[in-house]
């Protein structure tokens, strides 16, 4: 599949073509974690090429996975960002965990992540932290914040 046609297939899967139930069940358990997800649709819908760029070298994906999974319905970037994110830090192959929650897609990305040592407040969902972190910094994208709060800015950037 082309950049072309993925940011294309990123892009509409914003859209309300996905089932109710994607939102809650991408759900981390980690509010900080879970604003970060939401904004990495966004900058992949928009940056389709420098996301995919990001995800093989980064968290060490195939291409062609990565590639086909966002292009995928109901499966959205910023999950096959976290099931990277999971497999990086767990030693596992990406393909294993974004199976794993699409399996158990009704119990949503806790047990799975719980079950590779990434469960919220472990050492394993702090270096998930850090690795959206560095791609934020990669991206020189500012990171969302809640509602009411400024954006912050990545490391070492000046306005």
């Amino acid at each position: 599949m082309s950049l072309l046609a993925l940011g294309s297939v990123a892009g509409a899967q914003g859209a309300s073509t996905l089932p109710v139930e994607t939102a809650a069940d991408r759900r981390s358990g980690d509010d900080w974690i879970d604003l970060r997800l939401e904004d990495i649709n966004a900058y992949a819908a928009r940056y389709p090429a420098a996301f995919v760029d990001e995800v093989v070298r980064y968290l060490d994906a195939p291409r062609e996975f990565v590639e086909t999974s966002v292009a995928r319905r109901g499966v959205e970037p910023g999950d096959v960002y976290f099931a990277c994110a999971i497999a990086r830090v767990s030693g596992q192959p990406c393909r294993r965990m974004l199976e794993a929650w699409q399996g158990a897609r009704a119990e949503g990305w806790v047990p799975v992540a719980s079950r590779h040592g990434v469960a919220p407040g472990t050492p394993g969902a702090a270096r998930v932290r850090e690795l959206i972190q560095a791609s934020y910094g990669r991206w020189a994208r500012p990171e969302p914040t809640a509602p009411g709060q400024g954006a912050k800015r990545p490391a070492g950037r000046r306005e």
